[in-house]
């Protein structure tokens, strides 16, 4: 059941990509934050699918934390259902991305429009550079930023190095970092067609002043975080 379940959802989603990528082309006369709003039809359409289709499901929980001012979200990646659903579970976002992605065919096109941050991750203190110009520039047009500071997706119960570079751009901006934890790894696993049904619980923790911290300071502020949370949350299949 699952893999007929998976089998319709990639066709689905597909074909969402196809036709999102056209709206987003036909969106680039418009604003940043309208293309935006535009473009992200589609992540509530294949979030939605997921809860439909497949069976995924998923409770948020600590919103009263979010701060009432444009802040740098550092969250766990084990999934690319986080790359989908937080572009809409937070204020208007500008992702930290690698280059590549933008030139894939549809995909890329669509997310052009999507104000990201691309940066070439191999430039070592460059790609650090380009996260804090690029984004003190999306702060000040009011959108948030997302960085997944362990810079690729690791398996449910697995922890990457977490790297500076979000933390740097919230120290030399002083926005606030909102951590954010969660376990969709556990249904949606890392280049898995075959996908589980079950509920993701997503963790937002209490932001995260970054006033007269370096940037090594806050990052192992948010690690300790995020990881001390990523063991306190249920099991992802517990609530099927």
């Amino acid at each position: 059941m699952n893999l007929l379940r998976s089998t319709l959802f990639a066709v689905l989603q597909a074909l969402l990509t196809v036709l999102f990528s056209v709206v987003a082309v036909l969106s680039f006369p418009f604003s940043a934050h309208t293309r935006y709003r535009m473009v992200t039809g589609y992540n509530h359409i294949v979030i939605w699918l997921a809860r439909w289709v497949l069976g995924i499901r998923y409770v948020v929980r600590g919103r009263e934390h979010l701060p009432h001012r444009p802040a740098v979200v550092l969250a766990k990646h084990q999934s690319a259902w986080e790359t989908v659903a937080f572009l809409f579970l937070f204020p208007p976002v500008s992702a930290v991305i690698k280059q590549e992605l933008l030139k894939v065919p549809f995909f890329g096109w669509a997310y052009r429009m999507l104000s990201p941050i691309a940066i070439d991750r191999s430039a070592g203190r460059e790609a650090l550079k380009q996260i804090v110009s690029q984004g003190r520039a999306k702060l000040a047009q009011d959108f948030w930023v997302l960085v997944f500071p362990e810079g690729t997706r690791v398996a449910p119960g697995e922890k990457g190095r977490y790297g500076i570079g979000g933390a740097w751009l919230a120290a030399e901006t002083g926005a606030p970092i909102v951590p954010v934890a969660h376990n969709a790894g556990e249904v949606w696993p890392k280049n898995a067609f075959i996908k589980c049904p079950g509920t993701v619980t997503v963790s937002i923790g209490p932001a995260i002043e970054t006033a007269g911290k370096s940037a090594a300071e806050l990052t192992r502020a948010a690690e300790a975080w995020i990881e001390a949370e990523m063991a306190r949350l249920p099991p992802a299949a517990a609530r099927q």
